[in-house]
């Protein structure tokens, strides 16, 4: 019995906090049409503020942000005045975290970055406070009551705050065209920069490993190809282009319907659309295709649609991209 208790103050916790957010999204309005404006029109920093919690949420907002093409940082309202607004520039944006929108701190920040002529966006849980009818933005935080059950340990609120700092960041990426491999540049490390800027030409086959044959060739060369070089051939044209591929599987059917495959022309089996993956694609978009036609791998083209390599699917598995 005690057990089933806990599950249910776990459920309900979730289930206001996700009460509390379906909430938010109903209010989201041109004012964060506008907030996302003044941040993409700008040519300094995000500079992202709060006290207690709301500090913490300003934290991971800040990093957000930075990850996503938009420097930020965080400065603590105390420090900055004991000489930390010193980071601040006139071309920044300041974004104000407090539920109260009463901070004393932020109220005195906001001051001062009025005083510096710093654009403003407060994400406040009350906006008929200071903060947000001062500020030149105000995004509604306001949170009906916190899932903590005394409705003090803010919980429900920086859910909020958190998710609307998070819906800032992506609208902001989407309306800079912040890409994938941009996202990558700034996340070298680990496996995440790995899958994100593995290109083809990074993992593919190339040279004298490439199963090359020609439309004259006969299935008797294809057999040792297809035994040797995992299961594709490709055959190239006179032009240096893509005329076809055969796999196994065509191999297979074929020998369902004939007696003696050895002697007939490859061109005669071959798929003449063949899928095709480009040397500077990423990685991750070719595993895409793969997974979307049931393919595990792809004949190479450089910019000039001549071949130049076979890319396989567990190449890319064991580069990381997978």
């Amino acid at each position: 019995m005690r057990s089933a208790e806990i599950i249910d103050r776990g459920k309900r916790v979730v289930r206001m906090e996700r009460e509390a957010l379906h909430e938010t999204e109903s209010r989201i309005d041109d004012r964060f049409a506008r907030a996302v404006g003044i941040l993409a029109g700008s040519t300094g920093r995000a500079i992202v503020s709060g006290v207690g919690k709301s500090g913490l949420v300003g934290r991971k907002i800040a990093a957000t942000l930075t990850s996503t093409g938009t420097p930020a940082t965080f400065l603590h309202p105390s420090e900055s005045l004991h000489g930390d607004l010193g980071i601040v520039g006139a071309s920044d944006v300041a974004i104000l975290i407090s539920k109260s929108g009463e901070s004393n701190e932020l109220v005195s920040l906001l001051e001062h970055l009025k005083r510096l002529g710093v654009k403003t966006i407060a994400i406040a849980g009350d906006m008929s406070s200071t903060l947000a009818r001062h500020t030149d933005v105000a995004l509604d935080g306001w949170v009906k009551e916190e899932a903590c059950v005394h409705d003090l340990a803010p919980t429900t609120s920086t859910t909020v705050a958190l998710a609307l700092g998070d819906a800032l960041a992506v609208a902001l990426l989407e309306e800079k065209g912040f890409k994938s491999e941009d996202f990558a540049r700034l996340h070298p490390g680990g496996a995440l920069g790995r899958k994100l800027l593995t290109q083809v030409r990074d993992v593919m086959v190339t040279g004298n490993l490439v199963p090359v044959l020609t439309p004259e060739s006969t299935m008797r060369e294809a057999v040792v190809q297809l035994a040797e070089r995992r299961g594709i051939a490709v055959i190239r044209g006179g032009d240096g282009k893509v005329a076809g591929v055969v796999t196994s599987g065509d191999l297979t059917r074929l020998m369902e319907r004939e007696d003696n495959v050895m002697p007939i022309p490859v061109r005669t089996v071959m798929t003449t659309n063949p899928r095709i993956a480009r040397d500077d694609e990423l990685g991750s978009a070719v595993v895409y295709r793969m997974e979307q036609h049931g393919i595990i791998s792809m004949p190479v083209v450089d910019e000039s649609d001549k071949l130049v390599g076979v890319i396989h699917l567990h190449d890319l598995m064991r580069a990381g991209v997978v």
